[in-house]
Formats: structure tokens, C-alpha cells, sequence
């Protein structure tokens, strides 16, 4: 964990970075929030200007109009183009900090004769709403506060002119404190989340994986099986048993060590040659699935079971399993010269029964057994 920074709201900015994507996500639901009461805001104001009641004159018409248009283009924004609103969450919250700022700048312009009202309370509205970076948005407030001053000494009488200075000083101080404030218990809830998220993906990956080679445990591979039967009907694939020859003698020759070290050889080799990436296990399974990738399976021991996508015929299925079978050969360790492994494959057809495909492919692999082993043999309908 890295220095603990006041910017950061009293994490360290690898604490902030991993929270981003839950900021921006804040920040947008809360502009979201902010804008659309900004577009009642300037209906209602329009509505009173047109009228002539409640002290709003027609001549703040096209003032309001403005402001109306403007607010009503950021809300549809953020409704319709959510991703690139969070994504560029920064980007977000300025442009809705300048819209209300510019706002309570003009609104106290505009009424020379009174001291402002709605300027410090966007201020503060603003401080507790979001989250960005603690000297970014202090610089921000106090820069528009600033200015907020120098339009008061400029438009208003000097005695107003003092109101406003004091109104603003005070209030700037409590909507820093108040920014710190409520943005570090948002910091924590975030921390608080991540933990969490963290937690159920470590269960989601024990649940899922086989600890020694990494690939999808015998109930998560048959369970998505089982989903892509049911969903892809129309595309060829096929589903393989592997089995690694003699190792039972490499255990007794060799050791269990030297036993472990072979499974999670083969394990690799399987991944790296069907381009299986794992990475972000607890979003493989969904990920495969949604990208109908090829995945595989330890079934135990020195079994392995491998479900084959992406290929047109069963040539291509042959060429690819021929190349897991020529890299097994090539291993070399201190007394073993290369894995050997039999394999049996069935093609499969969409919606078809689970059971029926894995005794065709196991009934292929007793072929390839029987045949002399270290080779690969297709099951026959």
C-alpha cells in the first residue's frame, strides 16, 4: 500500500485507481440527479419569466431559454451515452461543475441590487456531490468563488459587494471541509465494495478451477458444457478426453512431485495451443462463453477433457489437438522424455444429451488405448 494522501481523500492513489470505475459511476448518477433538477429548475424559471410573476422578468427569458437547452443537452448525454460519460468521469463532473457555476455567477449579475443566494448554495451542492480529487476540486471552488467575487465588485453596489465577499468566504470554507468529508466515507464504502468484490471472485475462482493445472474443474467445465449444447445448435464443435499414457509409472519411476510437475505441463500446453486465456478468472467462464472460445478441463488424475471451437471440420479439430499432442512429445524433463497422452473426440451437436457425447468420446479414447496409445482417434456414429 502506497503513501496515504490527503488528494486522495486519505487513501494512497493505488487505493483511488482501483475505486475509479465505481467514482465515475457515483459521479455520473449524482450529475445525472444535479441536471435534472438544473432542467425543472430553468422550465419553471422560463414558465415565470413569460408570465411576469414572482419578481422574473420577461428580459431573463432567453437567459433561462439558454440554460434550459444547454442542461437539457447534458442530461440526454448521460442518459444515452452512459459508457463514454463514465469513462471520461472527469470530463463529466467539469462540465457539470462550469454549467452551474457559470449559472450562479450570471443569476447574482443579473440582480445587482441583492446579495446572492444561489451561488453558494451550487457551491456546496456541488462539493458534496462529487468526488474527483481533493486539490482539483478545491482549486476549482476556489477559482470560481474567486470570480463569483470579482463580478460582485464589478456589477454590485460596494456594500453588497462586502455581503457577497463574506458570504462566499464562509461558505467556500465549509464546502472544502464538507467535500473532504463526504468524499472519504465514500472512499470507504468503495474500499469496502472492492474488498468485498474481491472476496466473491477469490470464492468464484476456487469454486471454478483446479488449484494444480489452472483449468476449469470437472462441475464448472460440464456445467458450461451443458449451456453451450443448449444455446449454439448450428455450430460444430467437439468435445475431447484426454488421457496421459503410463503415469502411473512416472509416479512410482519418478515420483508424485515429478507426477504434479507432468499434470501441470500438460495443463499449460493445453491452454497455450487451444489459446485459452485465463486470464481474469472470474470472468472466464462468462467471457468464453459470451466470445465462443475453446475451454478445457482437469477431470482428475491424469485425466483432461477439452470442448473445441472455432474450427470448420474435423480436420481443423485434428491439426489443432495434433499440435497439443506434438508439444506433449517435445517436453523434456531430468528422466522423462516427452509426455505421451491418447485422446478420443466426438463431434457434437447442438441440444444434444452430455452423457451420450462423453461415452462416444471415451469409447474413442480406449480406441486410441487399445491402438498403441500416444495418438488421437475419432469417434464413429
Amino acid at each position: 500500500m502506497g503513501r496515504r494522501s490527503i488528494w486522495f481523500y486519505g487513501y494512497d492513489r493505488t487505493t483511488y485507481s482501483e475505486c475509479r470505475e465505481k467514482i465515475n459511476s457515483t459521479n455520473r448518477r449524482h450529475a445525472m440527479m444535479i441536471d435534472l433538477w438544473f432542467v425543472v429548475n430553468n422550465i419553471l424559471y422560463v414558465i415565470f419569466s413569460l408570465m411576469g410573476v414572482f419578481g422574473v422578468g420577461r428580459k431573463n427569458t432567453v437567459f433561462y431559454a439558454s440554460y434550459l437547452i444547454v442542461s437539457a443537452v447534458f442530461l440526454l448525454y448521460m442518459l444515452f451515452f452512459r459508457k463514454a460519460a463514465e469513462k471520461y468521469g472527469s470530463v463529466t463532473v467539469y462540465l457539470s461543475v462550469v454549467m452551474l457555476m457559470a449559472y450562479g455567477i450570471e443569476t447574482s449579475v443579473s440582480q445587482p441590487y441583492m446579495s446572492a443566494a444561489i451561488f453558494p448554495l451550487l457551491v456546496v451542492l456541488v462539493a458534496t456531490a462529487y468526488i474527483d480529487n481533493m486539490l482539483r476540486m478545491s482549486l476549482v471552488l476556489i477559482g470560481f468563488s474567486v470570480g463569483f467575487i470579482i463580478s460582485s465588485y464589478s456589477e454590485k453596489a460596494i456594500s453588497i459587494a462586502y455581503a457577497d465577499t463574506y458570504n462566499i468566504l464562509i461558505t467556500l470554507l465549509l464546502a472544502v471541509a464538507l467535500h473532504y468529508t463526504f468524499q472519504n466515507t465514500r472512499m470507504m464504502q468503495f474500499v469496502l465494495h472492492q474488498k468485498n468484490l474481491q472476496n466473491q471472485r477469490e470464492l468464484e475462482v476456487g469454486s471454478s478451477f483446479d488449484a494444480l493445472t489452472s483449468l476449469l474443474n470437472r462441475g464448472r467445465f460440464f456445467s458450461m458444457l451443458g449451456r453451450v449444447l443448449r444455446e449454439c445448435d448450428k455450430e460444430y464443435m467437439a468435445l475431447c478426453l484426454l488421457d496421459l499414457d503410463s503415469f502411473k509409472q512416472i509416479n512410482d519411476k519418478l515420483g508424485h512431485q515429478m507426477g504434479d510437475k507432468v499434470i501441470q505441463t500438460a495443463g499449460t500446453t493445453i491452454l497455450d495451443v487451444m489459446d485459452i486465456d485465463q486470464s481474469e478468472r472470474w470472468a472466464f467462464p462468462d467471457r468464453v462463453l459470451r466470445e465462443k472460445g475453446s475451454f478445457a478441463g482437469r477431470l482428475g488424475g491424469d485425466e483432461f477433457i477439452i470442448l473445441v471451437r472455432g474450427e470448420k471440420d474435423r480436420e481443423g479439430v485434428r491439426k489443432r489437438l495434433g499440435e497439443v499432442l506434438k508439444k506433449l512429445n517435445a517436453v523434456r524433463f531430468e528422466g522423462l522424455e516427452g509426455i505421451h497422452a491418447s485422446f478420443g473426440i466426438t463431434e457434437l451437436k447442438g441440444g444434444e444429451d452430455i452423457d451420450a457425447a462423453y461415452a462416444r468420446a471415451d469409447e474413442a479414447l480406449y480406441v486410441s488405448k487399445r491402438a498403441g496409445k500416444n495418438q488421437m482417434h475419432f469417434s464413429e456414429e
